[in-house]
Parts: structure tokens; C-alpha cells; sequence
């Protein structure tokens, strides 16, 4: 995987046979782990989190499914998205209908997550790409699975070189078999990999961009760091803007040291930005705003 398989990034004082522990020595990724951790903290000790943390949370998930759609194409207002109930089968409306499943089926994973990476995938594809299970994204075949031979993938906003189906396999498996074995990696390293690992081999012939960051989601809150799921990083990765998005995964895809640690401090500042955005949301909760 890029920036473990294909880079070369140097080796800590004592070698690490974990490579997360190896990227997460990198220069800047432990001031931007520290970061993260300190501002994660400050909001779960937020006086409303004491008696209102589900309120939080389900107003997190919204804002986090919007910030997802965003970067897939539907910017809709927060408003817009909380209003609708139509959802529909193409265009915006089916993209933003996907971020809301998915942000809300990623919680009911995380169990299935730590015995099987791969088998959460494919529901998180088919959640995104069929909603129901009914209908011609259904009956295809292409969905909950990844993709085979020359298969095309509908991901316009990622542009990057496209992996052959062979290379998908290999390093999907490859990063089933780092995750299954654990790591001594901060969780933010991890929900980085994860995510920059599947927008750049976009695995799946559609929604690649909002599995990988549900994917995120799910290693940031069954890591313990975010446990209430309350500190959206969609937020913070659709508010930095598509092109530093896609800027920042170019140095992850590149494997250059300096590429995926600054593809990592991108991943942590969108977690500090979602930690702002439940930050405002706990203050407005407290004066009755919310």
C-alpha cells in the first residue's frame, strides 16, 4: 500500500516491525496525533456531554454524512439535508441519500470490523451503492464486491492513475491482514491508512469516496479515540476543500515520507475540524439554541 508497500519511508530509531508504528514516526505525524487528542478530549469533556452526548452524536453523524456528500459531489446546505426525506436513485440527492445510510449503519459494524475488514467493506458498498438491496444496482453484480478484470469505476472527483483489479486484491488484502493483526499505531494514523488506502485504489465500481471515509469513521471510534462518534472528520475534510483533499491523497498515493505524513496531518486536521463543529454544537445545545 502506498506509503508501506510502495514507499520507502525510514525507519524509527528501533526498527518496528508494525508499519503503522513505522508511519507514525514519520516528522510532524505525532504533533498532529497530539493535536488531535487534545482536542478530542476537550469536547468530550464538555459539561453537555455529560447528560446530552446523544444529541451530539446524532447531530455529528448529520453534519458528517453532508460533509461526505460534499466531497462526492452533492454540497448541500445542512438544512437542505436535514429537511429532505427524497431521496432518489440518481444524482445529488442519491449521493447524499448513501452518506446518510452509510454514516449510520458504520456504528452497527464495529464489532464485524475487528474480525473481518473485508466483509465490512462490501456492506458499506452495498449500503451506499443499492440502499435497499432492490433494484438495478442490486442485480448487477458489481455491488458489494470488488471489482474484477477491466470493470469500469465511476469516481469522477478522484483522478488519479486507477490500480488493475489484480493490484485491488493483493493490497486489500494486505491491509485486511495489517488491521486484523493490531497495531501499536495512534488511531489516527490507522483511520488515515484506511482511508487513503481505498480512495486510492478505489476498489468498488461506484462510491468509493464515501466508503473510505465511513471506513475512517468506523477505526476513529472503534479505536476508542472518538467512542461516541461525536468528532466528524468528514467535516473537516469537506471545510479544508476538494482540492487540498485530493492534493493531500496525491502525496499519500506518491509513498513518499513526506507525502503520507502530510496525508495523515490533512486526516487529523479534518478530526480537528469535526471536533470544532460538535464543540459549537455542545454551546449551542447549552444555551437552548439547539
Amino acid at each position: 500500500m502506498a506509503g508501506i508497500s510502495r514507499g520507502t519511508p525510514p525507519e524509527p530509531p528501533q526498527a518496528s516491525s508494525d508499519p503503522l508504528v513505522t508511519l507514525a514516526s514519520l516528522p510532524g505525524v505525532a504533533d498532529s496525533v497530539d493535536s488531535v487528542r487534545k482536542g478530542v478530549d476537550r469536547v468530550y469533556g464538555h459539561r453537555v456531554m455529560r447528560r446530552r452526548s446523544n444529541e451530539v452524536t446524532s447531530e455529528a453523524a448529520l453534519r458528517g454524512a453532508r460533509g461526505s456528500a460534499a466531497l462526492s459531489g452533492a454540497d448541500w446546505a445542512l438544512e437542505e439535508v436535514r429537511r429532505r426525506t427524497d431521496f432518489g436513485v440518481e444524482g445529488e440527492p442519491r449521493t447524499v441519500g448513501a452518506a446518510l445510510r452509510l454514516t449510520a449503519e458504520a456504528g452497527q459494524l464495529l464489532s464485524v470490523w475487528r474480525q473481518s475488514p473485508l466483509r465490512v467493506l462490501a456492506r458499506l458498498h452495498l449500503v451506499a451503492a443499492s440502499g435497499s438491496g432492490q433494484g438495478a444496482d442490486a442485480a448487477d453484480g458489481t455491488v458489494g464486491r470488488p471489482r474484477l478484470g477491466a470493470e469500469p469505476v465511476d469516481e469522477p472527483l478522484i483522478e488519479l492513475p486507477l490500480p488493475d483489479a489484480d493490484e485491488v486484491a493483493g493490497r486489500l488484502d494486505g491491509l485486511a491482514r495489517l488491521l486484523l493483526a493490531g497495531s501499536e499505531a495512534p488511531a489516527l494514523v490507522t483511520a488515515a491508512v484506511v482511508h487513503g488506502e481505498l480512495l486510492a485504489l478505489r476498489p468498488f465500481a461506484t462510491c468509493n469516496g464515501l466508503v473510505a471515509r465511513a471506513a475512517e469513521r468506523i477505526v476513529l471510534v472503534g479505536s476508542g479515540l472518538d467512542p461516541k462518534s461525536i468528532c466528524p472528520a468528514e467535516v473537516g475534510h469537506a471545510e479544508q476543500g476538494r482540492a487540498a483533499y485530493v492534493a493531500a491523497l496525491e502525496g499519500y498515493v506518491s509513498g513518499t515520507p513526506e507525502g503520507v505524513a502530510a496525508w495523515i496531518a490533512h486526516c487529523g486536521r479534518a478530526v480537528e475540524l469535526g471536533v470544532r463543529e460538535s464543540t459549537a454544537v455542545c454551546e449551542a445545545l447549552q444555551r437552548g439554541a439547539a
